[in-house]
């Protein structure tokens, strides 16, 4: 058996987080991601985002979102790097870029540039606004998009202020997304032999994450607003309830799960009560709801609850970070792997999410600057004295 990315090609103009955390899941499945670093700014700005790091140029940070790749420098500034891109092209099924929406075109990454050279090549391009409007060349970032997309009025407590997600998510997602749309066009491309440029922005994909929130105001003018307990927009008790030690989060986000919550805290007639019934008298009755559960979840610890409602009623502790990863459970289901690190020994880092049964995980670290440069080169035919002038050239 084989990865079932085995034998894929990417070249990789991608920095920061959304891009590499893409093309990550990709190199997880065996992708070659082929990581071009630009050697006059220091590579990918991401392996200087602190305030940990392992060594020089080799933060947290970009381990994070670079392992399993490899790394090539090539200034894609410098006019004579042309030829070497489309060198590479040549073997290649996709190039990737999560750059500025205008500096795609300007750097020669569209079909239009690279299709001549391998008319079989995608051109996938993650940008924060799209390639093309008047938002084309505006720098943007997640907390941005959250922003401007409504998610700020949707997180948090009713009577505080504005609140982002606690993670980035809208990168995290776009990364995601904008792969998928690359793999979708490497399949056409290897059916039909023609590529194709693939587009996906930070801003849509943060659009596109309001989903029935967004057909709930477009179709009734119907505006979501935030609600205590970090609680569901209209389906109740799916929030978060005090116990005698901290929180609980319960979701009885079926009807089926009600009354088996009723029975397991001692209340079944709260099954068949007519405030509590079906969702929505339970949903008029919130308030009421909430200050009945907080009562009878605050006479016993959090750990008791999971003890005795886990796994047949949807519950979860409300941890952490560290609690979150020390959990058992993240030991036991074999989400943190260690690799070896030529500084450290070995690091621990998350797991790739996309399990292959049957398949070892390709268990790697991020790469050094340029370090698969002269290798690559050799690949598509450069010898040591063509690679020696481009390199002092400031090419490589």
């Amino acid at each position: 058996m084989s990865l079932p990315l085995t034998g894929v090609r990417i070249i990789a103009v991608e920095q920061y987080g959304a891009g590499p955390f893409g093309t990550q899941q990709l190199a997880d499945l065996g992708a070659e991601i082929i990581k071009i670093e630009n050697p006059a700014e220091g590579g990918d700005v991401g392996r200087l985002v602190g305030p940990h790091y392992f060594g020089p140029g080799d933060s947290h940070f970009f381990e994070a979102f670079n392992r399993n790749k490899k790394s090539l420098t090539l200034n894609l500034k410098h006019p004579e790097s042309r030829a070497v891109l489309a060198d590479l092209v040549k073997s290649a099924d996709a190039t990737f870029d999560n750059l500025r929406g205008d500096l795609a075109e300007k750097l020669g990454l569209t079909y239009a540039d690279l299709g001549a050279h391998n008319p079989r090549i995608v051109c996938g391009h993650l940008s924060a606004y799209g390639r093309s409007g008047p938002r084309a060349a505006w720098p943007g970032y997640d907390y941005l998009m959250q922003a401007e997309a409504g998610y700020l009025s949707v997180t948090g407590e009713p009577d505080g202020p504005p609140a982002r997600f606690g993670l980035s998510i809208v990168d995290l997602m776009t990364g995601i997304t904008a792969v998928t749309g690359l793999l979708a066009g490497i399949i056409d491309a290897r059916a039909n032999g023609k590529g194709r440029d693939i587009d996906v922005s930070l801003f849509d994909v943060a659009l596109t994450n309001l989903n029935y929130v967004a057909a709930w105001y477009l179709n009734e003018g119907a505006m979501v607003k935030r609600e205590p307990r970090s609680a569901h927009p209209s389906l109740t008790p799916s929030q978060l309830y005090r116990t005698k030690d901290g929180w609980l989060f319960v979701m009885c986000n079926k009807e089926k799960f009600w009354p088996e919550l009723a029975r397991a805290i001692g209340k079944p007639e709260w099954a068949t009560h007519p405030d509590y019934a079906d969702y929505k008298v339970r949903l008029a009755n919130r308030e009421q709801l909430t200050r009945d559960l907080d009562a009878v979840l605050g006479t016993a610890s959090t750990a008791e609850w999971l003890e005795r409602l886990a796994g047949t009623v949807p519950v979860a502790p409300v941890y952490d970070v560290a609690q979150a990863l020390e959990n058992p459970f993240v030991q036991e289901h074999g989400c943190i792997m260690e690799a070896p690190h030529p500084a450290r020994g070995s690091i621990r880092t998350l797991a790739s999410p996309i399990r292959c049964p049957g398949e070892a995980e390709k268990v790697g670290i991020a790469p050094t600057l340029g370090q698969h440069t002269r290798d690559l080169l050799h690949e598509v035919g450069y010898d040591e004295d063509r690679i020696d002038q481009l390199s002092r050239s400031g090419v490589l």
